[in-house]
């Protein structure tokens, strides 16, 4: 079953000030996925829309994953962050998502289909 949360401001500064997200975010569940977005962007209105379906629908029905979203243009550090994002974890485009299994990165994306987004997960051993 899919469960969303809100990464925190001080859980994105963590990862900032590390370089990486701390524990309680990598373990948040067995599995994780960190979405960090604009909110303007179309394709995390997009995203936002099958994670609620899927949510609504207790799907997956074969594992759980938390999903952690931080849209940072709406944050006071918001250049600061982009500027870690871009530069840090390499990847320029939005929205970016890491997958975390049992605390360890197994894969990244950016906009990405509903199947993709699990398979990200079931390629990294999680489901069944």
């Amino acid at each position: 079953m899919l469960k969303r949360a809100k990464l925190s401001e001080e859980q994105a500064r963590f990862a900032m000030e590390h370089g990486e997200f701390g524990e309680d975010v990598r373990n948040a569940d067995g599995n994780v996925a960190v979405v960090m977005t604009q909110g303007w962007c179309p394709q995390w209105t997009s995203m936002n829309v099958w994670l609620g379906f899927m949510k609504r629908r207790g799907k997956p029905k074969d594992f759980d994953v938390t999903v952690l979203e931080f849209v940072y243009d709406k944050v006071d550090f918001f250049p600061q962050f982009m500027q870690f994002k871009e530069n840090h974890f390499g990847n320029y485009e939005i929205p970016y998502i890491r997958y975390y299994k049992n605390g360890t990165l197994v894969s990244e994306s950016n906009y990405t289909t509903s199947a993709d987004f699990l398979a990200r997960f079931e390629e990294a051993g999680v489901a069944g």
